[in-house]
């Protein structure tokens, strides 16, 4: 399974450009799969930066994620267990914001792929399977 993070789902609507030839291969293939997943508090984030006008999108983010997911887009919930793993990460830095700790909590629960271009977790030491996304 591969999960995006919330800015990589922006770029694969947006900007699918800014992706690297290796991420968008293995997009395509866990799309074609059926095993492309998104955190659920990545629509979460995708609300808020709208709100702050530092993303534009021509849909509702309700639409948007509503397309997404008719297109076959897993979303993985968040539930109790899973935020307290993503309180409890070690070694992940204190700047770290909730949101990444969650996506990772997620990604490492699913046994998944993270693709990110995120350097704090693309740095992290951390037990995490990750995907540079700009390469």
């Amino acid at each position: 399974m591969i999960l995006l993070d919330t800015h990589v789902l922006v770029w694969c609507s947006l900007q699918p450009h800014r992706l690297g030839s290796r991420a968008r291969a293995e997009i395509s293939r866990a799309w074609s799969a059926g095993v492309l997943a998104v955190s659920a508090i990545s629509f979460w984030e995708v609300t808020q930066l709208r709100q702050q006008g530092a993303l534009l999108l021509a849909w509702s983010t309700e639409a948007w994620r509503h397309e997404w997911l008719r297109q076959g887009l897993q979303e993985l919930p968040l539930d109790g267990d899973l935020v307290v793993a993503a309180g409890a990460l070690d070694g992940l830095p204190q700047r770290a914001s909730l949101v990444d700790r969650c996506i990772v909590a997620t990604t490492r629960a699913a046994g998944a792929t993270l693709v990110t271009a995120d350097p704090l977790l693309l740095r992290w030491t951390g037990d995490l399977q990750r995907l540079q996304a700009l390469g």
